[in-house]
Order: structure tokens, then sequence, then C-alpha cells
């Protein structure tokens, strides 16, 4: 069997390639197939329906498993136990989040996420650590940024080019921490969290949970220590 080499994703200033298997080849599945291997990343595919391959296209390079996405033998032809990302992204709630527990309670795998249909499971999928993505239109693109969170990514900027409002990737240990608490440290302000799929305006109270996405306002010559702080738990911010 080919080994992948599993890589650390998402450290601040290197990009890495890694390996990433994707669940279900749909619309999402493939242009997250297609849009991570034109990234430079190893993917490989699982769907039950061979067919499914077709949205591919000729030009994909990663490999096609036939197969049950949960089932721990078709993940390990997948290549799962060297990932450093999995997502469950077929047509069934069910079977995305057990592929996803599976991917991370069996395989251990850094980076999970899956797909959802019924928003009312979404908070039951939040608990069981999974972060969840709804079916809105963009949903490739935020798949996206739960598989690779890395940096800033620029949502808009003023016509001077001063003042930008990026989506900022924080690391694990701020998890559990209060929203002010990072404004102060980063030295930015928090405009809005993307939670369960939908956006939130943080209160002096509201704590960052895991799988939430963070828009904030800031100056665009500070976007490196932003990241910086981001990329840090709160008490290395303290002592910078």
């Amino acid at each position: 069997m080919r080994s992948w080499g599993r890589r650390r994703v998402g450290d601040v200033g290197e990009r890495t390639d890694v390996h990433i298997v994707i669940m279900g080849c749909g619309r999402v599945g493939a242009e997250l197939a297609q849009t991570l291997e034109q990234q430079g990343h190893s993917i490989t595919v699982i769907d039950q329906d061979p067919s499914a391959f077709r949205r591919l296209g000729p030009s994909f390079g990663g490999r096609r498993v036939t197969g049950i996405g949960f089932d721990q033998d078709t993940l390990r032809e997948a290549g799962i136990e060297e990932a450093g990302a999995f997502a469950a992204v077929s047509s069934g709630d069910n079977s995305n989040i057990i592929a996803a527990r599976v991917a991370r309670e069996m395989f251990d795998v850094e980076h999970v996420a899956a797909r959802i249909y019924d928003p009312r499971r979404a908070e039951v999928y939040q608990r069981l650590g999974i972060p969840t993505v709804g079916t809105v239109r963009w949903a490739a693109d935020q798949m996206l940024r739960r598989l690779l969170p890395s940096g800033a990514e620029t949502l808009w900027h003023d016509p001077s080019g001063g003042v930008q409002l990026a989506e900022v990737h924080p690391a694990e240990r701020w998890i559990g921490q209060r929203i002010t608490t990072l404004q102060e440290q980063a030295g930015v302000r928090v405009a809005f969290l993307t939670r369960l799929g939908e956006a939130i305006l943080p209160g002096s109270r509201t704590v960052l949970q895991d799988g939430d996405l963070v828009h904030v306002i800031m100056h665009s010559d500070e976007v490196r220590h932003v990241e910086e702080v981001f990329a840090t738990g709160p008490e290395e911010a303290r002592s910078r």
C-alpha cells in the first residue's frame, strides 16, 4: 500500500501537503477533491456508487475507493491511517457522523468534519467533538476551511486597503476562552462568529467553542501579529 505520511496542518506561515480522505462523491465531495488536489494534497475519495466518480473529471489524479465510508477496511484502503484530514460529505447524516467518529476515534485523524442536512442534529454532533457544516451554498468552501485551518482568510477590505475583515482560525488552546480575552490579546475586534452554520454576534460572556469560525476586523498591517496570537494559547499570547 502507498504510504503518504501524516503531516501537521495549520502552522502559521507554513503550507504542507496532506493526505485527505473524502467520503461521498456528490457535488460537494467532488468540488472538495478537485480543489484540494489543485493545492497539492493527495486525495482519496470513497463512494458506494462507482459511477459517482465521474464527477471528479478526467484530470483528477487521486484515488477512488468503492465502499462504505465508515467501514474500517475501506478507510484503511483509502489511506486513513496516514491522513491528516477526513471529510464526510455523503447524502446521509447518520453515515456522515458515524464515519467522522470512526476517523477521529479509531484512527486519530487530526481534522475531521461532517456535512449535515438536519440542523436539529448539529448541536448533538458538536457535543461529540465533530465540527459540522450545513447544506449552505458555500458548503464546500466552509468544509475546506475546517479541514485545513491556517492563517487569515481576507473576506473584505476597505478601498484604501488599510482595514480588512478576515476569518482567522484560533488554536485549540483558545477553546473555552471568552471572546473578549481573545480580542484583548490579539488587539482586534471580533465582528461575528459562525457556529453550527449560523452567524452570531458575540457578547461579553461569549465563549469560543470547538468548530467556531472567527471573523475579525483588523488593520491590514497587523495580520501577521494576529495570526501568531491566534495560533498560540492565551498564556503564550500574554507573554508576548
